[in-house]
């Protein structure tokens, strides 16, 4: 396996970075306040009542219970997605699946672990989460109120996934602290922060994660949302105090719990120094593994084989003990 000689792009999606290079990234300085303003939204998290709500989805899978769901997200945002509960009823852990910026059209059932109960939110503006003025476009959902700290879309959607721990809590009082995240780009980017603030998840992975090192993700061409930020940022620099309030390496920093993170050597749409600073800002532990792609956001030759490999590596990770 090796990463692609062959790409459309007029910019290196390497980024000239070697291996050893890229496991040498650290994450940038937490700015002053930045713990007290994600513990000051957790707990504000924690007053909402997300009161679930389920209906029989319309199509079902082998050995699955299949719903719908709606909840309510802080600020009274109507949130969407799906519920899978084994079919013999055991449950004895909880997943929240987060989504790339593509958004998700139906549950990832390769995901679907025995004995869990798993919950796929679409973030607010997203998919099942549409709703007007926010665009579902990746270039202006990420710029949906970036001028404005408490408002900036991004954190909306970190408290998006804690309402679904809510979630699966109230329904399942049992779960928690049992409570795993999955998420994969943006999902990545936003489970860091939500992991890192949330005591009631217990351990999480990230594939490929965005919002990492922003200072670098800000400088490096991309085919990504990083793009539009870049662009935003040349007229607009005062939102870079905004943005550090938001960067995953950040964040990661903070985490203590179990991780397994996928990151990737060569990545057109996320940095892979970016995704390596997350990784690498996990502080030192038995507990946590780094898995390295060849390519993120690319086919590539032994994608599948290395695909396979991570899939089966997180359904260890999650495994009910």
């Amino acid at each position: 396996m090796s990463i692609p000689t062959h790409h459309p792009y007029n910019f290196d999606p390497t980024y000239g970075f070697s291996l050893e290079a890229l496991r040498a990234m650290r994450p940038p300085a937490a700015p002053p306040g930045f713990d007290a303003f994600w513990r000051a939204r957790y707990q504000r998290a924690l007053g909402q009542d997300p009161a679930p709500r389920l209906s029989p989805a319309r199509s079902g899978h082998p050995g699955w219970l299949v719903h719908d769901i709606t909840y309510t997200s802080t600020d009274a945002f109507q949130i969407g997605g799906w519920l899978l509960l084994p079919e013999d009823g055991k449950i004895k852990r909880g997943l929240v699946v987060g989504h790339g910026y593509g958004g998700r059209e139906q549950p990832d059932f390769g995901l679907a672990l025995a004995e869990t109960a798993v919950i796929f939110p679409c973030c607010r503006g997203i998919s099942r989460s549409r709703r007007p003025p926010i665009s579902e476009d990746p270039a202006w959902h990420v710029l949906h109120d970036i001028d404005k700290q408490d408002r900036y879309i991004l954190g909306g959607c970190v408290e998006d996934i804690w309402a679904a721990v809510s979630v699966l809590i109230k329904l399942f009082p049992a779960l928690d602290g049992k409570i795993g995240y999955s998420g994969v780009s943006f999902g990545g980017g936003i489970g860091a922060l939500a992991i890192a603030f949330d005591p009631r998840i217990d351990r999480g992975q990230l594939t490929v994660p965005t919002f990492g090192n922003i200072p670098v993700w800000l400088t490096l061409p991309t085919v990504g949302s990083g793009n539009a930020v870049q662009h935003y940022a040349r007229t607009h620099p005062e939102v870079l105090e905004t943005l550090a309030f938001f960067d995953a390496a950040t964040a990661a920093s903070h985490i203590e719990k179990p991780m397994l993170v996928a990151a990737a050597r060569f990545d057109p749409a996320v940095a892979p120094p970016c995704q390596f600073s997350v990784a690498n800002a996990l502080p030192a532990s038995k507990d946590h593994e780094i898995f390295v792609l060849d390519a993120g956001h690319f086919d590539y030759d032994g994608m599948q084989a290395q695909q396979e490999m991570l899939a089966e590596k997180v359904r260890r990770f999650f495994k009910v003990e």
